[in-house]
């Protein structure tokens, strides 16, 4: 089964351990971030995991040759240009290309999920299938009565985005986002159908093909997720572990 790591961002929140290092060697309970999904990954039967650089590319390509998985790891090298979510995973295609859905995974994402569930809920209509929980935040995903991508609110500012027109967001479920999915082999058509080129976010590319393609929601029970983006979050991020 084939898995993506999104490990080439600049980690700006980070800052100042991401001067010296990519944010996906950020140690947290003795182990860099990337080895903590790796384990995750590997642990339920992912077998060809795609890895992406940007940010001091040499030092995770070292990691991974100095450190046996026990399942193949390619590197998706983008140190020519940050390709940013949606275009990392476009420019990787040679990596992810086969017959089944592959998953994405942030690699600032921790997390109690049952990946076996997660791949389990995505449907054979679907072009991909986002883990999305009811917590608290500031951006919402916008979901139909079907649980299908309808749009993005900022709560905060009032902004939505929405193929569907002026929607309003009380008539759509709300939910918050991951930084996880699973994706039909189909999206690198879509890219193309769409004119998705080099460099864009993934989000951008959902609210748009939301508009002719089923993007599911997913709502696991019980989930138990932290995104150690922030320097703050390092400390929460060793008692999760625990």
């Amino acid at each position: 089964m084939k898995a993506m790591i999104f490990a080439a961002g600049l980690g700006t929140r980070l800052k100042p351990l991401t001067d010296t290092m990519p944010k996906a060697l950020v140690p947290v309970a003795g182990k860099p971030l990337l080895g903590h999904v790796l384990e995750k990954l590997t642990g339920a039967g992912y077998d060809d995991i795609t890895v992406n650089v940007h940010h001091f590319p040499e030092q995770i390509i070292k990691y991974l040759a100095d450190n046996d998985f026990g399942v193949h790891i390619s590197v998706s090298d983008e140190r020519d240009l940050l390709r940013e979510t949606g275009g990392g995973i476009k420019f990787a295609r040679p990596l992810l290309k086969g017959d089944s859905p592959f998953l994405v995974h942030n690699v600032d994402i921790l997390s109690n999920l049952d990946l076996e569930w997660f791949r389990s809920q995505h449907r054979l209509d679907a072009l991909a299938t986002l883990l999305v929980s009811e917590r608290k935040t500031q951006r919402y995903l916008l979901f139909d009565d079907d649980g299908c991508l309808a749009g993005w609110t900022n709560i905060a500012t009032g902004e939505v985005r929405s193929p569907r027109g002026a929607i309003d967001p009380a008539n759509y479920r709300m939910l918050a986002f991951s930084g996880i999915h699973y994706m039909s082999q189909g999206i690198f058509d879509a890219f193309e159908r769409l004119g998705f080129g080099e460099r864009f976010s993934i989000m951008d590319f959902y609210l748009a093909a939301c508009a002719t393609y089923p993007i599911r929601a997913a709502i696991p029970s019980g989930l138990r997720l932290l995104d150690v983006g922030k320097l703050p979050s390092l400390t929460e991020a060793e008692s999760f572990l625990k």
